[in-house]
């Protein structure tokens, strides 16, 4: 072994967390999917499974996202359109339905109504005969970064981290293996962040959710081995690298020095990698397939644990089924053919790669000195800090382009006339018409003494600062209370939040 393979599996954890890395295990392979009802995205997922997908990456609609049930007014013309309806446990049944879950580890992208979808998951691990000790995956669970970048929160910012806490605590207890939160830079990429931005405000994060989770009366080196990460991966292949790196430094240092943990799987930065969706570009989309296998390949030599690539048509539209296979054999050529997996962190010792390493560190410890001194990153949010230093950086980002300074193939330079339109994936009106049919059949069966009971003891609960609500929406996913319904009971305690 050289002397790079030793160092992975330790402190700081630079190199990798495992001294063996993808020698001993490939990196789990999922594609994010969901869409138009449960039955057809479950036909996906058991089509991507077969393919050799390692785990399931669940993606809900608009309404889903934000609370709000299918029958809702606000819902029309979202239902289905961006992942998958959820209205009840009937859904979440239909959605794993042949999907044995003590066998798969599942992601659910959801966050200001994870604790419904997990309780939901739950239950129907329950039905299957699968204990909830035997649960493995992960809820995104991260809201904080929904007031910065993507806009999908319900409630202000310190009911958040309060249902966020009660989902740590519920899973110490009761779903141990299950990441309680995915804290994602993802998205503050997306927005138009520079990589030390997504590292430095998606970090300021994860020290408000320890700090919270702390004033709950956690164990650091408990909760701290189910954090995980959530990064983007674009076009600069280096810089990538070694901003995956630079993250597992950074956050060891953080867990270590800042909260003196003293587990070592505490300061881990374990993290999921997701190709740049917004790299992708409508022109030319076979060029798509060339940049997702760059940012693939960064992600895997820069030692992500977790992986969805994305498809070469979803600038234009939700995958076709032969986009998402093409995506998925991108992932598996890396892993079973490039001969990268023999080796531990084989870049390490590259000056370029030690020098951007070093140089992404040093940026993002400033950016959390200034975060610190405005008080935290709830305050920073408060203030508009982060809004408007990624607002500044995408708008240089775009001036670039516009001036022929960064060239984006297709884009502003060696464009091409295209008058073939490639075949898309379209989802009609029907499935959300049966969604409809579907909750009003279910809404109609339900006991509703036993469904107004749990719904006012959740109400109580929220109104006692001292109950862990977990339980309580539990009780009411059993007896098939909606989404909203359970949603719309916590908003009238919480109130709603407005961005300012």
């Amino acid at each position: 072994m050289g002397e790079s393979e030793e160092r992975a599996g330790q402190y700081p954890f630079t190199r990798g967390i495992h001294s063996e890395m993808f020698r001993s295990r490939k990196w789990t392979m999922r594609q994010y999917a969901g869409f138009s009802s449960a039955k057809d995205s479950n036909t996906r997922y058991r089509y991507l499974l077969d393919q050799g997908q390692t785990g399931l990456s669940v993606a809900f609609d608009l309404p889903t996202q934000i609370g709000y049930d299918s029958d809702d007014p606000l819902s029309e013309g979202e239902i289905g359109k961006v992942g998958v309806p959820i209205d009840t446990l009937a859904d979440m049944e239909i959605l794993f339905q042949g999907i044995p879950l003590d066998q798969v580890s599942t992601s659910m992208t959801i966050n200001s109504t994870a604790a419904i979808l997990l309780a939901m998951y739950q239950v129907v691990a329950e039905k299957q005969g699968v204990a909830s000790h035997l649960l493995r995956g992960t809820i995104q669970n991260d809201v904080l970064k929904e007031y910065i970048a993507r806009g999908t929160y319900i409630y202000p910012p310190q009911a958040s981290l309060r249902l966020i806490t009660d989902v740590f605590s519920y899973c110490n207890e009761h779903i141990p293996d299950w990441n309680t939160i995915s804290i994602s830079g993802y998205h503050i990429r997306e927005a138009g962040s520079t990589a030390a931005q997504e590292l430095a405000f998606t970090f300021a994060n994860g020290i408000a959710y320890v700090e919270a989770a702390l004033a709950a009366g956690l164990d650091v080196d408990v909760f701290g081995t189910r954090l995980s990460f959530f990064w983007n991966a674009h076009n600069d292949f280096l810089e990538e690298i070694a901003k995956f790196r630079a993250s597992r430094r950074i956050w060891a240092k953080i867990m270590k020095e800042r909260f003196g943990a003293s587990n070592p799987k505490a300061m881990m930065c374990r993290f999921h990698t997701q190709t740049g969706g917004s790299t992708l570009t409508a022109q030319q989309i076979d060029n798509n397939v060339v940049r997702v296998t760059l940012q693939a390949l960064a992600a895997v030599l820069g030692g992500t644990q977790s992986l969805h690539t994305n498809s070469r048509d979803e600038a234009l539209a939700l995958p076709t089924e032969d986009s998402a296979r093409l995506a998925l054999r991108t992932q598996q050529i890396i892993g079973f053919e490039s001969g990268i997996t023999e080796y531990v962190d084989p870049l390490a010792g590259s000056e370029i790669i030690e020098r951007l390493t070093d140089k992404l560190e040093e940026e993002v410890n400033v950016y959390i000195d200034t975060i610190d001194s405005l008080g935290g990153a709830v305050k920073a949010i408060e203030a508009g800090y982060f809004q408007n230093e990624i607002g500044k950086s995408a708008y240089k980002f775009q001036q670039e382009i516009e001036r022929d300074e960064r060239i984006i193939v297709g884009v502003n330079k060696f464009k091409i006339n295209e008058n073939v339109q490639p075949e898309i994936l379209a989802l009609g009106k029907e499935a959300a018409l049966e969604q409809l049919r579907t909750l009003k059949l279910i809404k109609s069966r339900r006991d509703p003494v036993a469904l107004k009971s749990t719904l006012d003891q959740l109400k109580n609960a929220a109104l006692d600062e001292s109950k862990n609500l977990f339980p309580y929406i539990l009780a009411s996913v059993r007896e098939y209370a909606s989404v909203g319904e359970i949603a719309n009971t916590l908003r009238t305690v919480f109130g709603e939040y407005g961005a300012h």
